[in-house]
């Protein structure tokens, strides 16, 4: 089985208050994007692969500052082989992948046979568009219809919260309010006319990869003068300073060439204008001719 896991981006992200735990409460509105994906296979035992080979092709002797652009890695009990290429290199063990870890979330509950997962990492790491949880989203239900668990999208979203906070919403991938650290989702339509009149434009500027230690480094929560949902309410020529994304005090003062885009993208004609997430990723909204 193949799918191409997408990226998201946040419209609007607020960092509310520090909670015990030390996580941060959290609020923004997750909307998937598709211009940007990864490309995820899944086999059991001797089943043919219909990626391994052109990954070898392309990746198998290749690398980048000495950093290969495959690996791959067999678990300890021989149950998962765990393949991952990447143009600019694989610098992390296999068996760490979010993708290693949906499989074992559920091998442990479930009676599922040994796997294979072949991923071509094509989406941008360190840019706040949520690559990596989207594979391991994707890999829960790839997993789920390979075996037929019979898992409800909301019983995938219970695993998925339990690798990352924003996997559960790629587990529904439509526009959800996260709250929580992310993970509380409630679905939220933003009407026809945002997606019928509207074009979106992601751009990851290469060679900056921003942590999420780095991008809460610095943060002072607060509640935001306008609500998310009441800045969402506004039509998007009014977004611009109301639906905002927190991070980005912390982020453009350490990295001033992003907001350096940031401007570039309002002159280039865009209505609105954010980063993603944690950063580095930006993105703009055009009005459509």
């Amino acid at each position: 089985m193949i799918t191409y896991p997408n990226v998201k981006i946040n419209l609007g992200l607020h960092v509310l208050r520090k909670r015990e735990d030390g996580f941060h409460d959290l609020e923004t509105l997750f909307i998937p994007y598709t211009g940007i994906h990864d490309t995820l296979e899944i086999i059991t035992g001797d089943d043919y692969s219909r990626t391994s080979a052109a990954l070898f092709g392309k990746y198998g002797s290749a690398s980048t500052d000495e950093i290969p652009m495959l690996a791959q890695a067999i678990s300890d009990d021989g149950r998962l082989m765990m393949t991952i290429a990447r143009k600019e290199g694989v610098d992390w063990n296999p068996m760490d992948d979010l993708c290693a870890k949906a499989y074992r979330i559920l091998a442990d509950e479930y009676d599922i046979p040994p796997v294979k997962i072949f991923l071509e990492k094509t989406s941008p790491v360190g840019a706040g568009l949520g690559g990596g949880s989207a594979d391991a989203a994707f890999a829960l239900r790839m997993l789920n219809e390979l075996f037929s668990l019979g898992l409800s999208d909301d019983a995938l979203a219970g695993y998925a919260a339990r690798l990352g906070s924003d996997c559960a919403f790629f587990i529904y991938n439509r526009p959800m309010i996260g709250r929580g650290r992310g993970e509380i989702l409630s679905p939220f339509d933003l009407g026809d006319s945002f997606f019928g009149d509207h074009e979106i434009q992601v751009l990851a500027p290469e060679g900056i990869s921003v942590s999420t230690a780095e991008a809460y480094r610095g943060i002072s929560p607060r509640f935001p003068e306008t609500s998310l949902t009441e800045a969402l309410a506004r039509p998007v020529e009014e977004w611009d300073g109301i639906l905002v994304n927190d991070f980005e005090t912390t982020v453009f003062a350490g990295h001033p060439e992003l907001a350096a885009i940031k401007r570039s993208l309002y002159d280039s004609g865009a209505v609105y204008a954010s980063m993603s997430g944690s950063g580095s990723a930006l993105f703009a909204i055009y009005k459509k001719d």
